[in-house]
C-alpha cells in the first residue's frame, strides 16, 4: 500500500465513509457538514476542533491521493464532496465499515469494533467480523496489536494514517524488558502530537509532527497551483 495519510485527511475520510453508510439521503456533503462531522463529539477520538479552511486542506489532500471527488449536483448552488475510498482501495462495504470506523475512534478490540461498525454495516457475528479484518490486515490497512497486560483482547489500529493515534501504533507486539508496557500507552488527545502520559519518545513525536506538516504543505501548495495563487513562504 503506497498511500499515507497525515490526520486532518484522516478524519475527513472518516467522515465521508461514515456519512456515506449512515445517512445516504444527506450525502455527499458540503464543506460545511463534513467540518461539523470532523469536529462531532461522539464516536471521535480524539476530538477535534477543525476550521472549513484546514478541512479543505484535507479534502484536496484526499483528492490529490484519489480518495474523494467534489462536484455540483445537477441545479445546486454548494460544492459536494464524496470519497473514492472503496473503489480505490478496493474495498467491500464491510471492510469499508471497519476501516471508517477504525479512522474515526482508533485502535478497538473486536467486540467493541463489531457494536460501533455496525452502525455503518451489519456483522453477522464476530466471525464475520474476523475474516474482515483478516482480509483488511493481507491489504496492509490494519495491523493486530496484542493485548494489554491483564487482558485476554487483542485490538486493531489503522495504518492508511500511521500517525493518526501514535500512542497506540507504538505498541510492541513484544515488549522488551526496557520498553514500556503497552498499558501505559494511553490515546493521544491531539493527533499525532503528545500521548499524555508521555509515554511516546520525543524524537518520535517531532518526527510525526515534521511528517503531518510535510504532507500538509505539500497540500497547500496543490491547492494553491489549483487557484492559480503562489504560495507564500
Amino acid at each position: 500500500m503506497d498511500v499515507e495519510l497525515n490526520p486532518h485527511e484522516a478524519r475527513v475520510l472518516g467522515v465521508l465513509i461514515e456519512k456515506a453508510l449512515t445517512t445516504p439521503d444527506q450525502y455527499p456533503l458540503s464543506l460545511n457538514a463534513i467540518t461539523n462531522g470532523c469536529n462531532q463529539k461522539s464516536n471521535r477520538d480524539p476530538m477535534v476542533d477543525f476550521s472549513e479552511a484546514e478541512v479543505r486542506v484535507g479534502l484536496q489532500g484526499l483528492l490529490h491521493k484519489h480518495l474523494a471527488g467534489s462536484g455540483f449536483p445537477a441545479g445546486g448552488r454548494v460544492e459536494k464532496h464524496h470519497h473514492n475510498a472503496r473503489a480505490n482501495l478496493s474495498l467491500d462495504v464491510h471492510e469499508l465499515a471497519v476501516l471508517g470506523e477504525l479512522l474515526l475512534r482508533g485502535p478497538q478490540a473486536p467486540g467493541a469494533l463489531r457494536t460501533r461498525a455496525s452502525r455503518m454495516q451489519g456483522f453477522e457475528d464476530l466471525e464475520h467480523l474476523g475474516r474482515t479484518l483478516d482480509s483488511l490486515q493481507a491489504a496492509g490497512l490494519v495491523r493486530r496489536l496484542p493485548p494489554a497486560p491483564g487482558s485476554r483482547a487483542e485490538s486493531y489500529v489503522q495504518l492508511l494514517a500511521p500517525d493518526l493515534h501514535l500512542g497506540e501504533d507504538l505498541i510492541p507486539d513484544t515488549p522488551s524488558p526496557d520498553s514500556p508496557s503497552p498499558g501505559t500507552l494511553a490515546p493521544t488527545p491531539t493527533a499525532g502530537v503528545s500521548t499524555g502520559g508521555g509515554s511516546v519518545p520525543v524524537e518520535t513525536r517531532l518526527t510525526a509532527l515534521e511528517s503531518e506538516v510535510a504532507s500538509l504543505r505539500r497540500s497547500l501548495a496543490h491547492l494553491a497551483e489549483q487557484l492559480g495563487e503562489p504560495l507564500s513562504d
